[in-house]
């Protein structure tokens, strides 16, 4: 299962880390708050997320055959390029943190609940990742599939919280790191598009 985890380490990172409202509120509440403020946020999207991971599992499970696990990996390929192609856009562009501001936990939750960008990552990215948690481990396996990744909405939103000021230089750092995480998605894109197409993995 190790090598599974460290990919829904490395695809969760190109949602947990891209430029958003997420990302931009967290910046401004921690000019404020700190890194209370980010860790508060990661609760508020919690709070949303978790339910929602809960009720895909329950919905794969459910009707989970191999012939369904080979669409959901194709279907989630078409979604991890096309993600890739706005992380990578993306990195491109510069972060407006000016705009958002608020009550940390209330930030988590709206800006969670209403970025349609959240739930289809969810439905067109984590979905394949769930599904095949399922088929090789079980239903329970969602549980060490979901710490691989919500550790990282934690530890992101805290530590972007915590760091006040941003420079031109953390900028272009993050900016880099982006497009690198990019480039990420559209490789784990295309293994997906593979293994619904032939049933074979070109990576792991």
């Amino acid at each position: 299962m190790v090598p599974f985890l460290i990919k829904v380490v490395l695809i969760s990172s190109s949602g947990a880390l891209a430029p958003g409202p997420l990302t931009a509120a967290t910046m401004a509440i921690g000019t404020k708050d700190g890194w209370k403020g980010g860790f508060k946020v990661a609760v508020g999207h919690l709070i949303v997320e978790l339910p929602l991971v809960v009720i895909i599992a329950l919905g794969l499970y459910a009707v989970f055959n191999p012939t369904f696990l080979r669409v959901s990996s194709f279907l989630g390929g078409f979604f991890m390029i096309y993600f890739a192609y706005l992380t990578i856009r993306d990195s491109f562009g510069k972060i407006n943190s000016s705009a958002f501001g608020g009550y940390p936990l209330t930030v988590g939750v709206t800006l969670s609940a209403l970025n349609p960008f959240f739930i289809l990552w969810w439905i067109g990215i984590g979905s394949p990742l769930i599904m095949e948690a399922i088929a090789n481990w079980g239903f329970l396996s969602i549980v060490p599939f979901y710490i691989a990744h919500v550790w990282l909405d934690f530890a992101w939103l805290t530590g972007i919280a915590h760091a006040t000021s941003f420079s031109e230089r953390f900028e272009r750092v993050y900016r880099l790191l982006i497009f690198i995480l990019g480039l990420l998605l559209l490789a784990f894109g295309i293994d997906f598009l593979m293994y619904g197409l032939l049933e074979r993995r070109l990576l792991f």
